[in-house]
């Protein structure tokens, strides 16, 4: 019986059947075989499909998995509770509430993923924890059964030897995991101690080769079911298959030595090609989430510049909100991204995207308290307005009125809801007013037009007059009188009506050859004094007229008196007579034009 020292074996570098298996990672490091997951993409999941999601990884008992599941769905369910978040934020704002003022409710999904989500990492925390105890066991009973192993090859051969190693192999075989840096060595360990019970038995050969055969069975067989794994879509299931088949195939024991190497390097050769596939798609996925990160690290700086953004008009902010809404599905359209940064640039983005919407919110906050303000001022107006609807002073209300719609325009916008009411109202007034005065001026107009008439056939009567050479100085006053006691006339006939009368009358004047001149014209100035007092200037105009009329009075008198001193100085002249007959005639003309003066003096005085 050949002499074993008393230790562990490490095996390197031997293609062994025994040895345990190994795979390249990520970065060409060798790891210990284990239950690969391939991270896989929930950016299109919605908040139900999560939950499922979680309900799904529930009931299968996959810790591996469960992992896995919440670290990757976590980020994505918090970005998707985000988002709801902040629209709610924005609804809650356009409908004129204050962010201050905001209280998230939370949905019967969000409560219903936050426990899922609390359950399964609890049960997961106590699985990973009950199970590194029980990989200390493992160990502990591993170590004794090598022990066992080890006592029955260096121990005598009898007919329950290889009972009592089959025995022990098949309690190897049924006992779980081991922890990780105790694995190779305890392996390599039972894999010596088992070569060395079969070459050192040599009574059981026949048994050794038919179990070898079995063995041989069996793992060609696996390197079959591996080499299907080519065609599985699914590289997920590829893996956690080919890691099932990898445990079975340490399990089973050894084959002919000649045969080892090649079985092993078809087995290995098999597996390499579906980590290969396992390695390219992670690859895919880093890329890929790497390219992500790269389109939403822009978004982020392209959405950084909108809180800073500021204007007093509604169209701009309305504008603005478009754009960050454009952003904000485009960043909805890109994928997922490394769990890692998930958490940073999603609170960068949302932080932004929450920023400027409580910008907006203050900004019509205000705008709200100015249109309250101007909701107040239009209110006066349309009281204002409805006290003069019934003023029947056409011209001086319409003008008064025309200033308020000017003011109104002037105001700025009132709250959506009062808008087309306070309008309504203020309109209303003003409509009642200017169909009031429509209908008056419609009633004048008419008015005018008769008017109108009237006064043409007192022209025409006073033009058959001059015609006829017939009428006196009282039938002229009269209808001087007439002409002037008509009311008024359309205002584009006034000019023309009373040229014609003024035309007529000056005619009917020089016609009257038996009238003398300073009756015509006495006659003439009490036609218009007469007409001076339908003036509602009349009481000044006269009053202005008669002191124009005193100091003509006066020139005429001092003028007079000089013409009458000059003459009685000419009286001592050698052409006495000449001068004194040349001042006389002066004297006369001077005296009769005073006298005319005086008497329009007097009539003047008689207007008051």
């Amino acid at each position: 019986m050949m002499e074993e020292k008393d230790e562990m074996v490490v095996l390197k570098d031997v293609p062994d059947d025994h040895v345990v298996t190994t795979i390249p990672n990520m970065k060409g490091e060798v790891d210990p075989l284990e239950d690969v997951i391939i991270p896989q993409d929930y950016s299109k999941f919605s908040k139900k499909d999560l939950v499922d999601l979680l309900k799904e990884v529930a009931i299968q008992n996959d810790f591996k998995r469960t992992d896995s599941v919440l670290k990757e769905i976590k980020s994505q369910f918090d970005e998707i509770l985000d988002k709801e978040k902040s629209d709610a934020l924005k609804r809650f704002i356009d409908s004129g509430g204050s962010p201050d003022d905001f209280d998230y409710r939370a949905d019967t999904l969000d409560v219903s993923f936050e426990a899922q989500y609390k359950l399964l990492k609890d049960r997961k925390t106590e699985h990973f924890k009950n199970l590194e105890g029980q990989k200390s066991e493992n160990l502990q009973k591993k170590n004794a059964l090598l022990e066992d192993l080890r006592n029955l090859v260096d121990g005598e051969d009898n007919k329950h030897s290889f009972e009592r190693f089959k025995e022990i192999q098949q309690h190897w075989k049924l006992l779980g995991a081991v922890p990780s840096l105790q694995i190779q060595p305890l392996w390599a360990s039972y894999h010596v101690l088992v070569d060395r019970f079969y070459d050192n038995r040599n009574i059981y050969f026949e048994l050794k080769e038919l179990d070898r055969r079995k063995n041989l069975e069996a793992k060609l067989e696996l390197c079959q079911r591996v080499e299907k794994l080519a065609l599985v879509q699914k590289i997920g299931e590829a893996v956690r298959e080919l890691n099932e088949l990898h445990e079975e195939y340490k399990h089973i024991g050894p084959v002919a030595r000649e045969l080892k190497d090649g079985l092993w390097d078809r087995f290995k050769s098999a597996s390499d090609a579906v980590y290969a596939r396992r390695d390219a798609s992670v690859i895919a996925m880093h890329q890929e989430l790497a390219k992500n990160l790269v389109l939403k690290v822009d978004l982020v700086n392209e959405i950084g510049a909108f809180p800073a953004f500021q204007s007093d008009r509604i169209k701009e902010w309305n504008d603005k909100t478009a754009g960050i809404l454009a952003i904000q599905k485009r960043w909805e359209d890109v994928g997922a991204i490394p769990h890692s940064k998930s958490r940073d640039i999603n609170k960068k983005f949302w932080a932004t995207f929450k920023t400027f919407f409580n910008n907006k919110g203050q900004f019509f906050k205000k705008l709200d308290q100015y249109r309250v303000q101007n909701l107040t001022l239009k209110k006066e107006l349309v009281q204002q307005a409805e006290a003069l609807k019934a003023s029947q002073e056409w011209d001086h209300t319409a003008n008064e009125l025309k200033k308020l719609q000017v003011k109104w325009k002037e105001i700025g916008p009132v709250p959506e809801k009062y808008r087309d009411k306070i309008f309504l109202e203020f309109k209303a007034a003003c409509d009642f007013f200017f169909e009031q005065r429509r209908l008056k001026l419609e009633e004048a107009d008419k008015e005018q037009l008769d008017n109108l008439r009237k006064k043409e056939a007192i022209c025409a009567t006073l033009e058959q007059m001059v015609a006829d050479k017939t009428g006196t100085l009282g039938q002229l006053k009269d209808l001087q009188r007439s002409f002037r006691d008509v009311g008024f006339v359309p205002i584009h006939s006034v000019s023309a009506v009373k040229a014609r009368f003024a035309a007529a009358m000056d005619k009917f004047l020089a016609s009257l050859d038996q009238v003398s001149q300073d009756e015509k014209d006495n006659a003439l100035l009490e036609i218009q004094l007469e007409n001076l007092k339908s003036d509602p200037d009349a009481s000044h105009k006269i009053h202005q007229r008669e002191q124009t009329l005193k100091k003509r009075i006066a020139s005429a008198e001092n003028d007079l008196a000089i013409l009458k001193n000059n003459l009685e100085f000419f009286g001592r002249s050698k052409n006495a007579d000449k001068m004194r007959a040349e001042f006389g005639g002066k004297i006369k003309v001077s005296t009769e034009e005073l006298e005319q003066l005086k008497k329009q003096l007097k009539v003047i005085k008689a207007a008051h």
